[in-house]
């Protein structure tokens, strides 16, 4: 988002209130959702189990995660 903020910088100069504000509530809501995902993938990692199939499952789930944040950033 911050190329937004740019552009509208540049095109004239002048940058609302408004679009700074929703361009930060943007960031916000991006860092929030980052934060979700790492929790849930520390999570993830942190749980031990000896079934095949649950730890099959946690994999799938955290290859999911790692995704969404790679996307993400």
């Amino acid at each position: 988002m911050a190329t937004a903020l740019q552009q509208q910088e540049r095109g004239n100069g002048f940058v609302s209130e408004d679009a700074r504000r929703q361009i930060e509530q943007t960031r916000t809501d991006k860092a929030r959702h980052i934060q979700e995902l790492n929790l849930q993938r520390e999570y993830i990692l942190s749980q031990h189990t000896s079934s095949p199939a649950r730890r099959t499952a946690l994999m799938a789930a955290l290859v999911q995660i790692e995704g969404q944040i790679q996307a993400m950033n």
